[in-house]
């Protein structure tokens, strides 16, 4: 491309990393989210729900997915420990030094999510010690 005098313009197209450098790990904690809703579903969700005084007929029916806790757990907690991993231990590609740079940092939300979700797989995972306490 030439400018207005005639002289070759110089185009760059330099790679600023984004959102989409974090995508892999919002999906991660996405997954990790899901699996942990899950495998709680049975046990600590109706719970919550009738602590909050949410009743109804329907919520003995979440108690037919208890079979399935463990297959959830068992995809939920590689999906976390790999997004854990992502967000906060994983080599960062360094900038060049006529590149613009932001930092790769992963977002507030990424993290936040992954934590819920970590704490929600851990109580699905020990609901059966600590649940008694509440009947």
């Amino acid at each position: 491309m030439k400018s207005m005098t005639g002289s070759p313009v110089r185009e760059e197209h330099a790679e600023v990393p984004g959102a989409a450098g974090r995508a892999p790990g919002r999906l991660l904690a996405a997954g990790g989210a899901i699996g942990a809703l899950l495998a709680s579903s049975c046990c600590v969700v109706p719970l919550v729900l009738v602590t909050l005084g949410v009743s109804g007929a329907w919520i003995g029916n979440l108690t037919g997915l208890a079979p399935y806790k463990p297959y959830f757990l068992a995809a939920t907690v590689p999906l976390i420990g790999t997004a854990f991993w992502y967000v906060y231990s994983k080599p960062r590609k360094a900038c060049g030094e006529d590149a613009a740079c932001t930092p790769a940092a992963s977002g507030r939300m990424t993290k936040t999510v992954l934590w819920l979700a970590a704490g929600l797989a851990l109580l699905a995972a020990t609901v059966n010690f600590w649940a008694p306490l509440f009947y």
